[in-house]
């Protein structure tokens, strides 16, 4: 597996949400290192990934879960990152945000929200949330490294930035201010 700088010199076969995602990247001026690798569906098959995206990093990289979220009456929605190997109570999480009864949203909703599919799930989305369905919610942990991972809209690319870069200029450009949750 190898860790390249910016993005894909060749486009083709990339899909358009996944070169949204570049295009965002560069305008905004942010440095990114990518990995090209087969679907990662689980936090078990991230762990090569994690290694390279981690690799000749000293200051730490946030590898997050990224979970979508619904009240029961799936009108309100949120988008929960958290560290991969941090247990997720909904209890806590429901005190925080003022939102009972939580639970997975159907993979209808990410699709139509963020333009994701299941397994590649990802804060990069919420450039696709035009109409702000989409809450986003950030542990504390996730912000702590300096440096930050996630997919680019799709499971089969990883990306790594500064975490500064992520709070300063990729969340302000897509709209959605964070709430930071401790979990």
């Amino acid at each position: 597996m190898e860790l390249y700088n910016g993005r894909p010199e060749h486009t083709e076969g990339r899909l358009e949400k996944e070169l949204r995602v570049y295009d965002l990247l560069d305008s905004l001026g942010v440095s990114y290192a990518r990995v090209d690798h087969e679907a990662a569906m689980t936090m078990d098959a991230c762990e090569e990934i994690d290694r390279t995206l981690s690799d000749g990093v000293e200051e730490g990289v946030s590898i997050c879960k990224n979970l979508l979220l619904c009240n029961r009456q799936e009108t309100d929605f949120y988008l929960l990152l958290i560290p991969g190997d941090k247990p997720f109570k909904t209890k806590y999480l429901s005190a925080q945000i003022g939102s009972a009864r939580l639970s997975f949203a159907k993979a209808e909703y990410m699709e139509a929200y963020l333009d994701i599919t299941p397994g590649s799930l990802s804060v990069m989305g919420l450039m696709n949330d035009h109409e702000g369905r989409v809450r986003l919610l950030i542990d504390e942990d996730v912000l702590k490294p300096a440096y930050f991972a996630c997919h680019p809209c799709i499971n089969t690319s990883s990306l790594r930035f500064a975490t500064k870069d992520l709070t300063d200029k990729v969340i302000p450009a897509m709209d959605h201010e964070p709430t930071i949750v401790k979990l």
